[in-house]
Order: C-alpha cells, then structure tokens, then sequence
C-alpha cells in the first residue's frame, strides 16, 4: 500500500518511484523499513513491503532504505516524467540508525494504531520559533493556547480533549512527563523541534510506551537520526511583541565511516501580547555518535533555561471586556525561573540476523523556582513569630517569596527486538520496558518581607520530599496471517511506588505512600482491501496512578482512585498510486473512536483552604467520535490541500457536581450539591479541524494558508454557556521563498502571519464557578487567556 500523501519537495517534481523492500537471503518483505530521499524521511514501507514516492525532483537524488538490523541500502535515481519501480533487497546486520532505534514505541500501519507522523520537513516549514504545540496544531483533534497569547512561553496541547497530563511524552523513547503533575512543559525545551527528526501523535492509548499511560495521546519525538554529510545552518526570526529567535546549527557528519558530531544553540525572547508577559528562553542539544558494523553508541545532552513573567492567572473577564492584554501581577520580578538538563546514551547492538537491542541511560535535573509578591499575608504562616511595634502586634506583613522544585529523573530503558531473517518475515516482535526514579524536593523561601521580624533572609516555611519509582515490562508482536491480515498483540505491566514525605505550602502534613499495578493489555488487526487502502480495528486498555494534588489537596481518608480507560478504535485508510506524471494523488483516512472510562479524575467545583480546585473520581463517562483527514496534491504536488475534522461526544453519564455558595464579598458561605446526567466533560470541544491550502506560484516560493475552528469548550462540567470558551476560527498565512545562489547550499526566506483577519478570541481559560446571592453583581469567576491579534513572524534561513 502506498504512503500517506508526502510534503511537497521544493524543486519542481516529474515522477514517481515505488517499489518493494526484501529481506536479501530469504526474500520474504520487510514492512516498516524506513524510505529516506536525500536525507529526508519521506515514509516506510507497508504491510507486505511496498513504497512509493510520489514526486521525484528533476536531477540526480540519493534514495536511501533502512530497517532495524539490516545495511542501509542507497541508490542513485534520476527524477524523470516516466513513473520508475525498483526491487531492493537488504542484507541483515546492518547498523542500527537513529530512524530504528524509535521503532520501538512507534506505530505503522501493522500496529492497527491512529496515528500522524509529522517529518523533519514538515517541521521545518511550520517552524518560525513557536513552542512545539503549535508545530502540531493542524494534526487532527489537537487544541493549542498559549498563556501569553503568542504561542512562546507556557503553552499548552490537548488531543481530543485531553491535556497534557493524559498526553505521553517521550523523546528517544524515554519519559518527559513530569513523574508528579504528569504534565510536560515545553517552555523547559526551547526550539526542540530544530533538532527533531520526526514527531509521531498516536491517538487514542496507542502502544505501550514507557512512561505514564496516554488517556488521549502520546507524542513520541525523535532526535536520533544523523547526516552523511558535513553542515551548517542558521534561523533567524524576528516579529511583532519584539519577538526574537536566533539558533545555529552543525554537524560534522560521519568522520571515517565511524563518528558523528552535530549541535544547535538557540535563543529565544518575546514581550508577549499579554502586558508584561515576556519569555527569555535559551537552549543547547549536543549528540556524538559512534557507529561500526552492527553496533551503534550516541550521547546526547540538551537544556532548555526560562525565565518567564507570569500570565499564568489569565486575564478576568470583566477586563477582558475593556482590556484584553491585562495582567494582574505588577511586581518587576514576578518570574518563573527554571532549567532542566537531559543527558542520553543510547546504545543499538545487532545480535545476530534475528535479533537486534537498544538500551538507553537517562538522567534529567531540574531545578528552578518561581517567585511572587504576596500582600498582608499571615506571619504565622511563614513560620515568622509576631512582632510588637509601638504598642502594636503586627501579624500581617507584605512579602515576597519563593517556591522551589529541586528535582532528578533517572533510569534505563531497552528494547530487543526480533525480525527473523530465515523465515517468511511474516512475524516480528518487540520485548521493553524501563525503570524510572524520580527524587524531588519541594520548598518555599521568604526572600524578603516587610516585617520580618526575627526570620533571616530566605526563611524557609515548608518542605516535603517526594520519590517516585516507576517499572514496566511489554511485550508487542505484529504476525501478517496472510498477506492481507494482520495481527497486532501488546501487553503491559506497569508498577509505581510513590511517596511523599513533609509539610505543603499550607503547613499541612501531605506524608503519603501509594503503590499501584496496572496491567494493559491490547490488539487489533489490519485488513488490506487492495494496493491502495487498507482497514483496521484495535482494543486497548490504560490505567493511570493520580497526580500529586489528588493526594496533597483531598483529605487522607479520601484518597483518589486510579483511573481507566477502554479505547476501540477502527479506521480505514486510503493512499492513491501516480499513475502518470500529472496525475493527482490522493490520501484519505477515517478514524471511528470510543474511549470508556473508569473513575475518570475530573474537578468537583468545591474548594480546599488554599483555594485549590479538588478532583474527584466519576464511575463512568466517554468520549467518542469521527475523525477524517484527507488530503490531496496536483501538479506534481505543486498545489495541495489537505483538512482534518474531528466530530465528538465527550460525556459523563452521571455527577454530582459540588458548587460554592458566594456573599457580596466573595467569600464562601455555604456549597450547593447538584446531580447531573449526560453532561459535558470540561474542555472537550464538539468539532475541531484544520485546513491547509499551500501552493508554488514560482519556482522556489510556496505559499500556504492555514485555518483552525473550535468548537464551544466549558470550563467546567455543568455544560453551562456563562462558564464556557466560546468557538473560534483563526486563519494563518504562511509564506516560504527558497533560493539556491553559488556561494551557500541555500537561503530561505519566510514570513508567518499569525490571526490573518485580526479575530480576538481566547483558547483557554478557567472557572471557580458558584453562585451568588442576590444583590452580587459578579455572576462568576471566569478567567480566560486571550491570543494575539494579527501578527507577524520573519525569518531567514541559511543553509551551508
């Protein structure tokens, strides 16, 4: 079967090349092996080993295959009108290339999966500077927002109404989420996508991966791949709200057949839309490589350090009326200051023509603070004794203080894999897993306070500590029946020991120790219907452990339960074959989904003393739905258009939601209980989709536009209008110019403007809900995170 629709190439395209992939001494087909035009991923191959590249640039091109524990193959083709088809066959115990290492946790088209997989190009030509989410904003299902309304900062991503604490990171296979919240925080890892050679979105619980469980996706980010040849590059961008990106990029390429060398240094900076919510990040990603015959060793290390203005509090909506870019916090030094360090070593040994094994180290440290100015705050609780002016006790006091996470995550991952070389190919599998430790320290400082009375500079008013061990075991198998079914198998055994041990911010004793063991089992099957589509049909199951507040913020005697979810999916998949040189091609693909859940965590609308949303645990809810993405090129690819649109129902079958109960001043006098039925779960829009129409009107140049609709989101469960983000579209106009002069490899030039028709719309927001009494004006406690108006993003581009 062919591959999904491909990027277009910039030089113009005159035909296509397929063909099929064998295994060279039993010549049985070799299904996934990765199909790379001149150094570009361009796809792999399907069920029973075929590709096809549908558009081949005029000129000489390196075509180059590659699958786990076999040589690369490379060949020379010469993009010409006439289509051209090529058998190849590759001869077990090659090295192990960075595109295989990932195959571990990735899906194909035998795994009976949903999934996008977006390409280094493709990520290339979205990226101007924007946080990561951004880059996969037109990916069916995913909603992104951004906390300083310019998508630089502290941003967010939900896929089919999850957040990213139901979202598995990992980049390289091993876990990014953060072992307590579970959220991933991108603002940690500026301009990661510049060094990115592949993202896969699997939706839905997709395979197992190490980690948490995904309850609505995993993004699964690769950097492993390397380049042949020497290079240089630079991307410069600058825009509106004194937006700056400047990164350098290097590589030596492969020194003596052997060694590999490649870095990147970025900066990036904004003022941000919202009133003085600047962002200061930088980053570095470092990797050497070494690579012989069937073994392969690489270490890489990558940083991200951020200080950023907090606009985390949103913006109310009684300002957002009169003033949409107002922020709360005044204070000059109201920062988040963080800085997280990665370091990886990755080892790939051939062990024979069947088998083959990757393993990786990992340490992640983390460390940072934020910082805030707190008024007439309670002595008492910063542990500072009263004090006696005057005749008069002063237990009150204006301060500024610090909280801080102190932070490592550590452990191993591995993968052996079998891919029989002396059989029919039909059967491969894969056995891994890894161990995780997390060991994190949680305080708070008073740097500073107007009466502080004996306290010393720094007071340090609360710690607790917290470790976290995570295992898990799986063991996944694809087996091709016939050559048109496929089976796909997938069990997982996970176990968390989590503990913590101390005093919260509010004094209060949080020890606690939780064990859990889940046990996720999943399977599904491929159909191909003929060469050009295929159908399939899976069952998956993930069970996930609460996050630390459900365990610092609920009463001991009422613990959170962990929860679970079933997820079906079914899907059909469509890819046309170029027939001929101006023939169009074709993609479609429909993804049908239902996702049960079990003790699904969701908020209550109660309140604890702090002020903190509490959780609690529904029976039963749902989500389920259609998902399309289709697509389409002409002219070579010239012009294409592609769309996705998810339409959903995101229900809870029963709650009781707990409301408060406000007087004129806002304070609490009472809570309110009422049942509800059928209602919709919180930030779960009813239809997302994306368009794209990009087109070459010149040899070199490529314009795109971009637009984005979302649905109605409620802020809370109540499916209330009052406490809701109302739908939006926003339309993005992307350009791109490439020129090819004599003395450098290339120059491009780009520009992104952002909310082309200027709409003002919000993407997130949250609520504290309630009621009032009568005689209160307020009628709720909505607070929203506005997007930037039109603006603009340039960049230019030099390649060496």
């Amino acid at each position: 079967m062919a591959l999904p629709l491909l990027a277009p190439v910039a030089a113009r395209a005159q035909g296509a090349v397929s063909g099929t992939v064998n295994d060279a001494r039993s010549g049985a087909p070799l299904p996934g092996a990765t199909i790379v035009l001149d150094g570009m991923v361009v796809g792999a191959t399907d069920a029973i080993g075929r590709f096809a590249v549908p558009a081949v640039p005029a000129g000489s091109h390196e075509l180059r295959i590659t699958f786990l524990g076999y040589e690369a193959l490379a060949r020379q083709v010469q993009g010409q009108a006439a289509a051209q088809q090529l058998t190849t066959a590759l001869q077990p115990g090659g090295v192990l290339t960075g595109e295989a290492l990932v195959t571990a946790t990735r899906a194909n088209e035998r795994t009976a999966t949903t999934y996008t997989t977006v390409t280094k190009e493709e990520l290339e030509k979205r990226n101007f500077g924007q946080d990561l989410p951004y880059l996969l904003d037109q990916t069916p299902s995913v909603v992104v927002s951004s906390d300083a309304g310019t998508g630089i900062g502290y941003t967010g991503i939900r896929v089919r109404g999850t957040d990213i604490a139901g979202i598995n990171v990992t980049i390289n296979g091993v876990p990014l989420n953060d072992a307590e919240s579970h959220g991933a925080f991108f603002v940690n890892l500026p301009d990661l996508a510049s060094s990115a050679s592949s993202i896969q979105v699997q939706r839905g619980v997709g395979t197992s991966q190490n980690g948490g469980s995904a309850f609505g996706a995993s993004i699964n980010i690769g950097t492993l791949d390397f380049r042949r040849e020497a290079y240089g590059e630079t991307q410069n961008t600058h825009g509106s709200y004194n937006t700056w990106k400047n990164n350098v990029s290097f590589g030596t390429g492969l020194i003596g057949g052997r060694f590999t060398l490649d870095g990147r240094l970025s900066r990036l900076r904004t003022d941000g839309y919202i009133d003085r919510a600047e962002s200061d990040l930088k980053s570095y990603y470092f990797a050497a490589g070494y690579q012989q015959k069937g073994t392969s060793l690489k270490f890489i290390t990558f940083s991200g350090r951020e200080k950023t203005y907090q606009a985390w509090n949103g913006v109310p909506e009684d300002s957002l009326r009169t003033n949409r870019r107002h922020n709360d916090f005044t204070y000059d030094n109201q920062t988040d200051n963080y800085q997280q360090n990665h370091y990886q070593l990755h080892f790939s040994q051939d062990l024979g023509p069947d088998w083959s094994l990757g393993a990786a180290l990992h340490l992640t440290r983390g460390l940072g603070y934020y910082e805030e100015y707190k008024t007439e705050e309670a002595l008492a609780d910063y542990g500072i004794a009263p004090l006696t002016l005057g005749g008069t006790v002063i237990e009150n006091s204006d301060l500024i203080r610090r909280k801080w996470l102190d932070n490592y995550f550590y452990g191993a991952t591995y993968a052996l894999n079998y891919q029989p070389a002396q059989t029919d190919g039909r059967l491969s599998a894969t056995l891994g897993g890894g161990w995780n430790r997390y060991d994190g320290d949680h305080y708070g400082e008073v740097i500073w306070a107007r009466y502080a009375g004996t306290s010393e500079i720094r007071q340090r008013y609360y710690f607790n500590e917290a470790r976290k061990t995570d295992f898990n075991v799986f063991l996944k198998a694809t087996y091709q029946v016939m050559p048109r079914l496929g089976l796909f198998g997938d069990v997982q055994l996970r176990t968390i020991d989590y503990r913590i041990k101390g005093l919260d911010d509010d004094q209060r004793d949080v020890t606690t120790r939780a064990e859990y063991t889940f046990f996720n089992p999943k399977a599904g099957l491929t159909y191909t219907l003929s060469e050009t589509q295929n159908v399939y049909a899976s069952f998956a199951v993930g069970q996930r452990e609460p996050v630390r507040t459900d365990f610092t913020d609920r009463p001991a005697t009422d613990r959170a339960k962990a929860e679970r979810l079933h997820d079906v999916e079914a899907g059909y998949r469509f890819r046309s074959i170029r027939s001929t040189e101006t023939s169009p091609m074709w993609r479609a693909e429909l993804t049908y989904f239902f996702m049960d859940y079990r003790n699904q965590l969701v908020a209550t609308g109660q309140l604890n003393d702090v002020g903190t949303a509490l959780r609690t645990n529904i029976p039963s809810s749902y989500r389920t739905g259609i998902e399309l993405s289709a697509g389409a090129g002409w002219l070579q690819n010239r012009l294409t258009l592609s769309t996705t649109l998810t339409v959903s129902r995101n229900q809870l079958r029963e709650f009781r939601e707990v409301v408060a109960i406000y007087d004129e001043n806002y304070t609490v006098v009472g809570t309110q209980e009422t049942e509800l039925r059928n209602s919709t779960i919180s930030y779960s829009p009813a239809v997302v989709s994306g368009s794209s129409v990009e087109g070459e009107p010149l040899k070199g140049l490529r314009v795109a536009v971009l637009y984005k609709t979302v649905s109605r989101q409620f802020l809370d469960n109540s499916a209330t209008d009052t406490r809701s983000i109302k739908p939006y579209q926003v339309a993005d106009l992307r350009v791109r110019y490439t020129l090819r002069p004599a003395w450098v490899k290339e120059i491009e030039l780009g520009l992104l403007v952002n909310n082309l028709f200027s709409r003002e719309y919000v993407a997130n927001g949250y609520t504290f809900g309630g009621i009032y009494q009568p005689g209160t004006d307020r009628q709720s406690f909505n607070y929203f995170y506005p997007q930037a108006t039109r603006n603009f993003l340039a960049s230019v581009g030099v390649k060496f």
